[in-house]
């Protein structure tokens, strides 16, 4: 064992080697890669459709749009009802949300006065609402 394979071993130790086993596919089933030691790592994916939730929200100031924020970022689908505050206020919060939702891949949609839906990118929405709002 030359010097090279010794530091090589001591920084980043002995890799294990995984193999990949592939068994046919039944609804109960699901494919898995096993590592050499037969321990399996096993995600229903029932479990993560079932953990989706709606939060709604009314902010009173500009603050509590980072709290929004952390709901998308934890792919929760936020209602944002934007008429207890200042219309400077509310497009400040638009904006910032609409940067959020770029950012994680999601969607804003207007589904009101002044009340918005905003979604991570693991909700899809569906259908729109006509736009019959008079602006003052």
């Amino acid at each position: 064992m030359g010097m090279k394979t010794k530091f090589k071993d001591f920084f980043f130790g002995e890799e294990e080697e995984y193999v990949e086993e592939i068994t046919e596919e039944t609804p109960e089933e699901p494919r898995s890669i096993k590592k050499s030691s037969q321990k399996q790592n096993v995600v229903s994916l029932q479990s993560i459709q079932q953990s989706s939730k709606m939060v709604l929200m009314e902010p009173r100031m500009y603050a509590e749009a980072q709290e929004i924020a952390d709901h998308l970022k934890s792919h929760r689908a936020v209602v944002v009802n934007l008429q207890r505050i200042s219309k400077d206020q509310a497009k400040r919060i638009v904006d910032f949300l609409s940067g959020t939702v770029y950012a994680i891949g999601g969607d804003i949609q207007r589904v009101g006065t002044d009340i918005f839906l905003c979604t991570p990118d693991n909700i899809e929405v569906s259908g729109n609402i006509t736009d019959l709002i008079q602006e003052d």
